[in-house]
């Protein structure tokens, strides 16, 4: 294992991939939901919960303008301001969530979209910060995470790779230390046609840094690859088990579905194995099977191998067939029997090399 990803495991107090649940909106304006989906996200093998805090006022103004009007997608008719005042995790709501967090045991942080988040996070001892696609730009609330010393998480959806590399190279200049970048689509809900998951593989050798996912597809298999990518950690925003409306619902996953999904990235995360090739112990027992070197035909001391007595056939006991040529025309050094696998001490090779 490397060290980006020991630390992770560190991090998180858990083994790779790591599933974070991102609650967000779904909690649709109460506290016991919100809690709801917080036990549902330990119970279902989240690694995570993720929080959301902002307040309308924080986000945006009130206004009529057609700037603060969504004319497409999922909150379309909505305004900013009354979309966010709806949608938002109220700041009196994080002390008692946290603290439910920590009673379940499963580790509990969030996405602070302005200072004043910051500051109320870091009161509640937040042990990591995401900064959201949206304001992945915004170097001013980067520096103030940065300066409270916690590891920080970037997605970074909309993102050029010249947006990226500047704040990635800010954060790095003004002291940030752990730094984690998640490949994105803003795109809710993403189309798998929307993916291009070599950027992972790109960010990861660009930044050399570990690199996760934010999936807001409905499609299992597109997470599930962007661990084959290289991915470590995927972000995905749940809900309960039979929850009809919420605002992320589209492209969250419900109860049960969340382990189902977490049990998919591990078995993808064990496909990867090694970062050496190497032969799997499980197929010894089928190596009897492989094709060998057997006789044919009774062989006599001193008789010359050839086509008529030796031939390349399963099973495995005898030679391998890479010796099948330069065995040929060569003297039995003792009488071998049809049936019998042909060894090596029946003859003598110079320098012979082992193959397994």
């Amino acid at each position: 294992m490397t060290k980006n990803k020991k630390d992770i495991s560190k991090l998180f107090k858990k083994n790779l991939p790591i599933l974070v649940a991102e609650i967000s909106a779904n909690h649709n304006g109460k506290l016991e939901r919100a809690k709801k989906l917080i036990k549902c996200a330990k119970i279902n093998g989240a690694d995570a919960v993720k929080l959301q805090t902002y307040s309308h006022d924080t986000m945006t103004i009130k206004s009529d303008k057609k700037y603060f009007r969504i004319n497409k997608g999922l909150w379309k008719g909505y305004k900013l301001w009354d979309l966010y005042n709806k949608a938002q995790t109220p700041f009196h709501w994080h002390k008692e969530l946290f603290s439910y967090a920590k009673k379940l045991g499963i580790l509990c942080f969030s996405t602070p979209f302005d200072e004043t988040a910051v500051d109320l996070l870091e009161k509640l001892k937040c042990p990591i910060y995401k900064v959201a696609s949206f304001e992945m730009t915004d170097l001013a609330l980067i520096k103030k995470i940065i300066k409270t010393g916690k590891p920080i998480i970037i997605s970074t959806g909309m993102a050029n790779l010249q947006e990226i590399e500047t704040t990635f190279n800010y954060a790095k200049k003004n002291g940030a230390k752990n730094i984690i970048l998640l490949y994105c689509v803003s795109n809710y809900p993403s189309k798998v046609s929307d993916f291009n998951l070599n950027n992972i593989g790109i960010l990861k050798k660009k930044f050399n840094c570990t690199i996760g996912f934010s999936d807001h597809s409905t499609d299992h298999t597109v997470a599930a690859s962007a661990i084959a990518a290289g991915a470590e950690i995927v972000e995905k925003h749940i809900a309960l088990e039979n929850q009809r409306t919420g605002f992320d619902i589209d492209f969250s996953l419900k109860g049960k579905e969340i382990k189902k999904f977490k049990n998919i990235l591990n078995s993808t995360y064990k496909l990867l194995g090694k970062d050496f090739f190497y032969r799997n112990s499980s197929e010894k027992g089928s190596l009897q099977f492989r094709r060998s070197i057997f006789a044919i035909r009774n062989i006599k001391k001193g008789e010359k191998f050839t086509k008529k007595n030796i031939k390349r056939i399963r099973p495995g006991y005898g030679l391998s067939p890479i010796y099948y040529e330069k065995i040929l025309n060569k003297k039995s050094s003792t009488q071998i029997f049809k049936g019998e696998p042909i060894r090596t001490q029946h003859f003598h090779i110079s320098k012979r090399k082992k193959y397994n």
